[in-house]
């Protein structure tokens, strides 16, 4: 009887230990799994990254050919007002008037 005691509770430990095998490999699985997906996430993360800083980059070297520009025309308009002032408010009276003319124009032909 002593032996037939034994020999249950050394399968019934076998059997506990298979258990937890089963739940470890299953764990296990579930582990890499996730790995395997958070791998993959941060790969395409990166590439993401690197396209956007690609995009900022290029968006950067516009803003500065467009401040390159601006800068220009604001030094052609400091160029323009230290000329004759004059001459300038003639123009400016010019093309008020014709902008009055047209506004007017317009509202007598309805």
């Amino acid at each position: 009887a002593g032996d037939g005691a034994a020999a249950g509770s050394y399968g019934y430990t076998n059997s506990g230990y298979s258990v937890y095998e089963e739940e470890n490999d299953r764990l296990t699985e579930s582990l890499r799994t996730k790995v395997s997906a958070i791998k993959s996430l941060s790969i395409e993360i990166g590439t993401e990254v690197k396209n956007q800083n690609k995009m900022l980059s290029e968006m950067e070297t516009d803003f500065e050919s467009t401040g390159g520009l601006l800068g220009a025309t604001m030094g052609r308009l400091r160029t323009l007002s230290r000329g004759s002032q004059t001459k300038l408010l003639c123009y400016m009276m010019l093309f008020s008037l014709f902008v009055f003319f047209v506004i007017y124009w317009i509202i007598k032909l309805r």
